[in-house]
């Protein structure tokens, strides 16, 4: 694809497309007036606020390109990503210990769920939407892994994380296999949404335990979504909730500029 402009050289639009599709994947990773500089250069250069129909005058016009391409990004991640694609696996000598803590608060702020009245919900594009205890959830077949959890801080450590495989927990409660996005809703008022793809993906775990003891609060109790193919935003801890939908759900990072789709 070659773009002409008038009084000015050809643009490979083609090259370019390229070339944003690897700037904005390391801009996903940045927030605030750095994140927008960055942005604001990569559009300039090559023609991008072309591409994007944005003309780049102020903050405004700045985010709306930046949303424009990650959601460029996030389709570009959706066409690559291979759901038969398995991700490493480790053996258990190789576990951090300790795991790192992470979350968007501190560890002194771990929220406390009660095992005895947990439910979680399941509502949205499924048959059976009644609410599951943890009795319910264990005696379902349980799967293990030990993969690497890989944060978009730059840091990553390996875990063996046990629980339901996601993909036979959609079919058990009749989900629309066909719809676009899965969405959780958690204790710690954390949220976020992935797509059905990954959410089939063979590692993708309702993970109920950490290295064969129940889940620890701080990893969080009473279950986690355990994505090896995604980056550790995107796995939810302490989830409340579970829909499937075709509306899009966003997220809590994602809300703020992080790429969703998050792919690792």
């Amino acid at each position: 694809m070659i773009v002409k402009l008038p009084n000015r050289l050809a643009i490979d639009g083609d090259a370019v497309l390229k070339d944003a599709v690897n700037r904005i994947s390391h801009t996903s990773k940045t927030t605030g007036p750095a994140r927008r500089d960055f942005l604001r250069r990569s559009l300039t250069l090559g023609g991008l606020a072309m591409l994007t129909g944005c003309t780049l005058v102020d903050e405004t016009s700045v985010e709306t390109a930046l949303t424009r391409i990650s959601r460029m990004n996030d389709d570009v991640q959706g066409w690559l990503f291979d759901p038969g694609r398995l991700a490493p696996t480790y053996p258990e000598s190789m576990i951090t210990r300790p795991f790192p803590f992470n979350a968007y608060y501190g560890e002194d702020e771990v929220r406390e769920v009660e095992e005895s009245s947990y439910r979680l919900e399941v509502t949205g594009l499924v048959a059976d939407k009644h609410k599951w205890t943890l009795p319910e959830l264990r005696a379902m077949p349980q799967i293990d892994q030990v993969t690497r959890h890989i944060c978009v801080e730059g840091w990553s450590a390996i875990g063996k994380w046990g629980g339901v495989a996601f993909g036979s927990f959609l079919r058990n409660v009749g989900a629309d296999l066909h719809a676009r996005y899965v969405g959780f809703k958690c204790a710690d008022d954390y949220f976020t949404s992935i797509d059905m793809p990954t959410a089939l993906h063979p590692q993708t775990v309702l993970a109920l335990t950490y290295d064969g003891q129940p889940l620890p609060p701080k990893y969080g109790f009473p279950m986690k979504l355990r994505m090896p193919t995604k980056l550790g935003y995107k796995n939810p801890k302490h989830i409340q909730a579970i829909f499937v939908t075709n509306t899009y759900p966003g997220g809590y990072w994602e809300d703020q500029g992080y790429n969703w789709f998050g792919g690792s």
